[in-house]
């Protein structure tokens, strides 16, 4: 026998009653996140699928014309010397930069750990270079790196050493940036890794101690494991950094990117600097764009499995 009428109402009424439970709840997601999705979709979807059409084009800067030239400019990167050059000094830039501010920084935690005195001030002023400008910090470095009257060269002079040509030769151009930028971020990874060194147990520390383990042996064996998660962030985060926030340092200190053309700034040197070539820059953007997202995938994917969250 068929429902009746008079029987189906209450599940007709909840069901409208689901259904405007539903549309209150889009109307509030809509209210408070519809802006935060819309810049996201004006300033950053959009720029990104512009920039992958412009990347299919020959076309020069302030120019009226361009003409469509499919995967050219891709094919160019990847094949010629110059873009080999690119994909070298990056690689060099990004292992220096990451080993470096990673090292240093845990060594500088490491200190800052122990209950020694004037540890707040010695605190901030290992974090106060990340929290400055890279022009203003890159400036500074060149009056010390500078061959004739430079800080660096007076303490060489000291040891009867020559100092090298810091902005003539190539690699010691790359060594120079590689310089300034560990030392602006170390205090970066220093704080995080800090962080990191208190939050494990002090049980576990003292129970290797009452175990008659060293120093050493207490570091790689309870404290490093523990520090996994640390490491895994500061890994992911300095890879992102060195590729794309490095561009202030590159720009002052070597302003024709001799030597220290990395892939964020050889983007703007062919779209900015002599070459006006934006359609070959563009392509560039988009190559470093799904650099990043792929070495952040493989990361993900395989570095993590080491992380011991617990």
């Amino acid at each position: 026998m068929a429902p009746t009428a008079q029987q189906l109402e209450p599940d007709r009424a909840r069901v409208r009653a689901r259904r405007r439970e539903q549309s209150k709840n889009w109307s509030l997601f809509l209210l408070f996140a519809g802006p935060n999705i819309a810049l996201i979709l004006a300033f950053i979807y959009y720029p990104l699928f512009s920039n992958m059409y412009y990347s299919t084009l020959d076309w020069r800067l302030g120019s009226s014309r361009a003409t469509p030239v499919g995967l050219e400019n891709y094919v160019t990167f990847f094949t010629s010397d110059s873009g080999r050059e690119v994909w070298r000094v990056t690689g060099i830039f990004t292992a220096g930069a990451v080993i470096g501010s990673m090292l240093l920084g845990l060594l500088i935690a490491l200190v800052l750990n122990k209950h020694i005195p004037g540890k707040t001030a010695a605190r901030t002023a290992v974090f106060s270079p990340y929290v400055l400008s890279g022009v203003g910090v890159a400036m500074v470095w060149n009056f010390i790196f500078d061959p004739a009257r430079g800080g660096l060269a007076y303490l060489l002079d000291v040891v009867d050493l020559e100092s090298p040509e810091w902005y003539l030769d190539s690699d010691w151009s790359l060594v120079m940036v590689i310089i300034v930028y560990v030392w602006k971020n170390l205090g970066y990874c220093a704080v995080v890794f800090l962080a990191g060194l208190q939050s494990i147990p002090r049980d576990l520390i003292e129970a290797a101690t009452i175990d008659r383990a060293g120093p050493v042996r207490r570091f790689f064996s309870v404290t490093l494991p523990l520090l996994t998660p640390t490491v895994f962030f500061l890994l992911v985060t300095n890879i992102l950094f060195s590729m794309t926030n490095a561009f202030d340092i590159l720009r002052t200190m070597t302003p024709t990117g001799h030597g220290t053309n990395t892939i964020i700034f050889e983007i703007y040197l062919q779209s900015f600097g002599a070459y006006q070539r934006a359609g070959y820059s563009a392509a560039i953007a988009v190559v470093l764009f799904f650099t990043l997202f792929l070495v952040t995938a493989v990361q993900m994917r395989f570095v993590e499995r080491k992380v011991h969250y617990s």
